[in-house]
Protein backbone atom coordinates (compact mmCIF):
# COMPACT_ATOMS: atom_id res chain seq x y z
CA UNK A 1 0.00 0.00 0.00
CA UNK A 2 1.31 3.64 -1.07
CA UNK A 3 1.80 6.34 1.74
CA UNK A 4 -0.57 8.08 -0.20
CA UNK A 5 -3.24 5.22 0.33
CA UNK A 6 -2.11 5.20 4.34
CA UNK A 7 -2.77 8.38 4.71
CA UNK A 8 -5.73 8.56 3.06
CA UNK A 9 -7.18 5.73 5.47
CA UNK A 10 -5.46 6.96 8.47
CA UNK A 11 -7.66 10.50 7.77
CA UNK A 12 -10.43 8.33 7.14
CA UNK A 13 -10.28 6.65 9.99
CA UNK A 14 -9.54 9.80 12.21
CA UNK A 15 -12.63 11.23 10.37
CA UNK A 16 -15.13 8.19 11.12
CA UNK A 17 -14.01 8.49 15.06
CA UNK A 18 -14.59 12.05 15.11
CA UNK A 19 -18.23 11.96 13.77
CA UNK A 20 -18.86 9.00 16.27
CA UNK A 21 -17.52 11.22 19.31
CA UNK A 22 -19.50 14.51 18.09
CA UNK A 23 -22.23 11.91 17.59
CA UNK A 24 -21.67 10.54 21.34
CA UNK A 25 -21.13 14.12 23.05
CA UNK A 26 -24.41 15.60 21.25
CA UNK A 27 -26.01 12.45 22.24
CA UNK A 28 -25.13 12.84 26.14
CA UNK A 29 -25.84 16.41 26.28
CA UNK A 30 -29.71 16.23 25.17
CA UNK A 31 -31.61 17.88 27.93
CA UNK A 32 -33.95 15.41 29.50
CA UNK A 33 -37.86 16.57 29.26
CA UNK A 34 -38.00 19.67 31.53
CA UNK A 35 -40.61 19.21 33.77
CA UNK A 36 -39.49 22.85 35.89
CA UNK A 37 -42.61 25.48 36.56
CA UNK A 38 -42.81 28.48 35.56
CA UNK A 39 -44.93 31.40 36.72
CA UNK A 40 -45.08 34.90 35.80
CA UNK A 41 -46.12 37.43 38.98
CA UNK A 42 -47.15 41.26 37.48
CA UNK A 43 -47.39 44.12 40.08
CA UNK A 44 -49.18 47.25 39.15
CA UNK A 45 -48.27 50.42 41.28
CA UNK A 46 -49.91 54.02 41.80
CA UNK A 47 -48.30 55.94 40.01
CA UNK A 48 -44.95 57.84 41.28
CA UNK A 49 -44.50 55.19 43.58
CA UNK A 50 -42.85 52.51 41.13
CA UNK A 51 -39.17 53.05 42.83
CA UNK A 52 -40.16 52.92 46.25
CA UNK A 53 -42.21 49.49 45.21
CA UNK A 54 -38.96 47.86 43.82
CA UNK A 55 -36.77 48.77 46.47
CA UNK A 56 -39.47 47.37 49.15
CA UNK A 57 -38.99 44.10 47.03
CA UNK A 58 -35.61 43.74 46.46
CA UNK A 59 -35.10 44.61 50.51
CA UNK A 60 -37.83 42.38 51.29
CA UNK A 61 -39.25 39.80 48.93
CA UNK A 62 -36.19 39.22 46.71
CA UNK A 63 -34.03 37.91 49.68
CA UNK A 64 -37.01 35.39 49.91
CA UNK A 65 -36.56 34.29 46.74
CA UNK A 66 -33.18 34.33 46.29
CA UNK A 67 -32.75 31.71 49.52
CA UNK A 68 -34.96 29.35 47.97
CA UNK A 69 -32.95 29.42 44.72
CA UNK A 70 -29.93 28.58 47.48
CA UNK A 71 -32.42 25.42 48.65
CA UNK A 72 -32.88 24.11 45.15
CA UNK A 73 -36.72 24.78 45.17
CA UNK A 74 -35.78 27.73 42.61
CA UNK A 75 -34.17 27.13 39.48
CA UNK A 76 -34.92 30.34 37.82
CA UNK A 77 -35.58 33.91 38.71
CA UNK A 78 -35.64 37.41 36.44
CA UNK A 79 -37.10 41.03 36.64
CA UNK A 80 -38.20 42.88 34.11
CA UNK A 81 -40.54 46.21 33.53
CA UNK A 82 -41.90 47.65 30.28
CA UNK A 83 -39.44 50.14 28.19
CA UNK A 84 -42.89 52.09 27.69
CA UNK A 85 -46.08 52.24 29.68
CA UNK A 86 -49.82 51.26 28.09
CA UNK A 87 -52.68 52.01 28.85
CA UNK A 88 -54.07 52.31 32.11
CA UNK A 89 -56.12 49.66 32.34
CA UNK A 90 -53.39 46.92 30.58
CA UNK A 91 -50.35 48.77 32.17
CA UNK A 92 -48.25 46.84 34.92
CA UNK A 93 -45.08 48.16 36.06
CA UNK A 94 -42.91 44.76 36.91
CA UNK A 95 -43.13 41.51 36.34
CA UNK A 96 -40.77 38.97 38.62
CA UNK A 97 -40.38 35.24 36.41
CA UNK A 98 -40.02 32.51 38.57
CA UNK A 99 -39.18 28.88 37.47
CA UNK A 100 -39.95 26.27 40.20
CA UNK A 101 -37.92 23.34 39.99
CA UNK A 102 -41.16 21.65 39.17
CA UNK A 103 -45.03 21.46 39.92
CA UNK A 104 -44.78 19.22 43.08
CA UNK A 105 -41.93 21.77 44.21
CA UNK A 106 -44.40 24.80 43.70
CA UNK A 107 -47.21 23.47 45.04
CA UNK A 108 -45.82 21.56 48.04
CA UNK A 109 -46.41 22.86 51.65
CA UNK A 110 -43.33 25.36 52.61
CA UNK A 111 -42.87 27.02 55.21
CA UNK A 112 -42.01 30.61 53.99
CA UNK A 113 -42.86 32.21 57.14
CA UNK A 114 -40.24 30.97 59.00
CA UNK A 115 -37.73 31.80 56.17
CA UNK A 116 -38.17 35.30 56.63
CA UNK A 117 -38.47 35.27 60.45
CA UNK A 118 -34.76 33.75 59.59
CA UNK A 119 -34.00 36.37 56.89
CA UNK A 120 -35.07 39.12 59.12
CA UNK A 121 -34.94 39.17 62.71
CA UNK A 122 -36.59 42.77 63.06
CA UNK A 123 -40.13 41.40 62.21
CA UNK A 124 -41.91 44.78 63.20
CA UNK A 125 -39.47 46.44 60.77
CA UNK A 126 -39.76 43.63 57.76
CA UNK A 127 -44.27 44.00 58.58
CA UNK A 128 -44.14 47.39 58.11
CA UNK A 129 -42.28 47.59 55.17
CA UNK A 130 -44.22 44.52 53.50
CA UNK A 131 -47.22 46.57 54.56
CA UNK A 132 -46.27 49.68 52.88
CA UNK A 133 -45.40 47.69 49.47
CA UNK A 134 -48.43 46.50 49.39
CA UNK A 135 -50.26 49.89 50.24
CA UNK A 136 -48.66 51.45 47.30
CA UNK A 137 -49.89 48.37 45.17
CA UNK A 138 -52.48 48.56 42.69
CA UNK A 139 -52.77 45.27 41.21
CA UNK A 140 -51.07 41.69 41.23
CA UNK A 141 -51.81 38.51 39.05
CA UNK A 142 -50.29 35.33 38.59
CA UNK A 143 -49.81 33.47 35.58
CA UNK A 144 -48.65 29.90 35.26
CA UNK A 145 -47.16 29.57 31.85
CA UNK A 146 -45.67 26.86 29.25
CA UNK A 147 -43.00 26.28 26.92
CA UNK A 148 -45.05 25.84 23.22
CA UNK A 149 -42.76 23.93 21.09
CA UNK A 150 -41.79 25.59 18.06
CA UNK A 151 -39.61 23.45 16.04
CA UNK A 152 -40.59 19.39 15.54
CA UNK A 153 -38.68 16.86 17.03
Amino acid sequence: MSIFKKTSVSILVAAIFVCIAVYSNAQATVKKEDNTYTVEYYYKVKWGYQAEFISLFKKNHYPVLKKQMEMGRIVGLKGETPVYHGTEGERWDYRITITFKSAAVAFEKFDEEALKKQLFPDQATYTKEEQRRFEILLAHWDLPIKAVALEDK
